[in-house]
């Protein structure tokens, strides 16, 4: 295998010439042994950073800072990158020291060694096309990262919002279908007052359309962008109409709405777009692990449980109990929603620990949203796809539990007053009896009247119980 050597600060390396990366990547794969996972497992922030410094090299050019067979190597070099081409080259750990430096280098080196290649010089040759003078001309890690993890995030987040429409839709179709399924309400896990399975289910719809709008929302945090700031927000080593430049080529090169932050110095060091988008992801996960909790309750049994629902049989559940099918759907995703969780604490932290001009903790940052709005997304599409699709309802269950309820006495209220009420709710209760029977057998309602009263559509929506209403059944 023939190598060449590079140079840096720290002194001389040799470098497969196979790789497209040179030797600040060499040494940050050496230094950083942390998680195994590379930089090349997020395609998305790959392209990201791709069409920044394809944005920079436009703007460069623009500026006559940039010949233009340079900028013409590196755009095409880039655009390879965006096609998915030399993922494999991008080696360093995501969580990585030096505030994402290991990272924009990373790309920076790839970039050049393409663009050389185009250029018909040979890897390392960077007197024709550099890294650093080149490349990340007028950039700094410290807005080149960022940016591109802001046009990432910008990606992800429409991905996480299209999944989750997904899962909303799986619901609001199902309770459609649960329209006409009586069944009873709980509170507290105590029989509550009846409803219809389509309104649990349309609930779930609900809550889950209105967290699409809390993650559009924080969408739109990501995108202010703080390139043109160079090191610390300044603006050091670049021209004065740069950040006005490249932001509108960033535009050019996404389609995507970013603009520059009003203050540069800000705008480097706030993190408070990320600690934002940690809490739309937790708050998310805590209310998709609720309504797993509900599945999994709902569909418990089948003879000792609600059993209310039935849930798709993916697999046997059991090494040694035959038969056993598990809600393993809603299980997986519970812990999935654990983990989002949690992982906003190590967001919170991140953030919270970022010093004076810059926060260095941001490759954290990077890939702990990734990995939530990556196992989010899948594990609401699987929700969907794999489990609400499929779920049946059992009617006659529904409706059973209802009636033998001594939650039934609460739509009586109206009619046999709350004293009533209660003497027909304790003897249910002492002697097992159901609600309706009792009634009927004290003389309370006649069976006409009590049928008409215990109508689902009677039980599950605003009522009048003027008097008029109230004299057609009962005296009180």
């Amino acid at each position: 295998m023939s190598t060449r050597i590079e140079h840096d600060l720290i002194g001389d390396k040799e470098i497969s010439n196979e790789c497209y990366y040179g030797v600040q990547t060499a040494r940050a794969v050496e230094n950083f042994h942390i998680t195994g996972v590379t930089l090349g497992s997020f395609p998305t922030f790959l392209e990201s950073i791709a069409k920044v410094k394809k944005a920079a090299a436009l703007a460069n050019y623009e500026l006559n800072l940039l010949a233009e067979n340079k900028k013409n190597a590196i755009i095409e070099a880039c655009d390879a990158i965006i096609s998915g081409k030399f993922h494999d080259q991008f080696v360093v750990d995501m969580i990585q020291g030096g505030a994402g430096t290991s990272t924009n280098m990373n790309a920076n080196e790839v970039i050049a060694n393409i663009g050389l290649e185009i250029l018909g010089h040979k890897k390392g040759e960077y007197k024709f096309l550099h890294p650093n003078n080149d490349v990340n001309l007028s950039q700094s890690t410290n807005d080149a990262y960022p940016t591109a993890l802001r046009v990432a995030l910008y990606e992800k987040l429409g991905e996480l919002g299209e999944s989750m429409k997904i899962i909303k839709d799986s619901f609001a179709k199902k309770s459609a279908e649960f329209k006409d399924v009586i069944k009873m309400g709980r509170t507290q896990l105590q029989d509550a007052v009846p409803m219809t399975l389509e309104q649990e289910f349309r609930t779930y719809a609900v809550m889950i359309g209105e967290d699409i709008q809390r993650v559009h929302e924080a969408r739109q945090l990501v995108r202010e962008i703080n390139m043109g700031a160079t090191a610390i927000g300044t603006g050091i080593n670049a021209h004065p109409d740069y950040a006005k430049t490249v932001e509108a080529k960033l535009q050019e090169v996404t389609g995507r709405p970013f603009i520059t932050a009003g203050d540069l110095v800000e705008a480097t060091q706030d993190t408070g777009a990320y600690v934002q988008i940690s809490g739309v992801l937790k708050r998310v996960a805590t209310k998709m692990s609720k309504i797993c909790n509900d599945l999994r309750l709902l569909s418990s049994g089948p003879r000792t449980g609600f059993g209310e629902i039935n849930l798709p049989a993916m697999q046997p559940g059991s090494s040694i109990m035959p038969g056993k099918v598990n809600p393993v759907i809603p299980e997986v995703v519970n812990q999935v929603c654990f983990q989002v969780i949690g992982t906003d604490i190590a967001v919170t932290m991140a953030c919270e620990a970022g010093q004076l001009q810059l926060n260095v903790f941001e490759p954290l940052i990077a890939y702990n949203l990734f990995n939530s709005i990556n196992m989010m997304k899948n594990a609401f599409e699987t929700l969907a796809y794999t489990c609400v699709d499929g779920i049946t309802a059992n009617p006659e269950r529904c409706k059973s539990l209802v009636l033998n309820s001594i939650g039934l006495v609460t739509a009586l209220n109206p009619y046999l007053g709350y004293e009533n009420s209660t003497m027909v709710a304790k003897e249910a209760l002492q002697t097992g009896g159901s609600v309706y029977d009792i009634v009927l057998e004290k003389g309370l309602l006649a069976k006409e009247e009590l049928d008409e009263i215990i109508k689902p559509e009677n039980m599950i929506q605003p009522h009048n119980f003027g008097l008029s209403e109230k004299s057609k059944f009962v005296k009180l």
